[in-house]
């Protein structure tokens, strides 16, 4: 069986490296909504950008959540990386 395809990149999820995203957070009504399966990466990339309010007002689908100024540059960039590329700097959330 082949590895599933993060929808936000389009690249590879390597086995078991995955993590599941509501798109509309489960503070906000999503307990039991939609999820999709995303890298790590790239999940940590729509928690740092956006706020929950935001997510589950304006992003809550995979669509919207490309079209996003600064998701979509993030994309451009981690689309050149291997599947189980991780970000080797510790994360923080960044100002908004």
């Amino acid at each position: 069986m082949s590895d599933p395809i993060c929808p936000l990149c389009d690249r590879p999820i390597p086995d078991g490296t995955g993590s599941l995203h509501h798109l509309v957070p489960k503070l906000k009504g999503g307990k039991g909504g939609p999820t999709v399966l995303l890298h790590q990466i790239c999940h940590k990339e729509i928690h740092a950008t956006l706020t929950e309010a935001e997510l589950a007002r304006d992003y809550n689908s995979v669509e919207a959540l490309r079209a996003h100024p600064r998701l979509a540059k993030f994309l451009a960039w981690v689309g050149k990386r291997p599947p189980g590329f991780r970000s080797k700097v510790p994360g923080r959330r960044r100002l908004r």
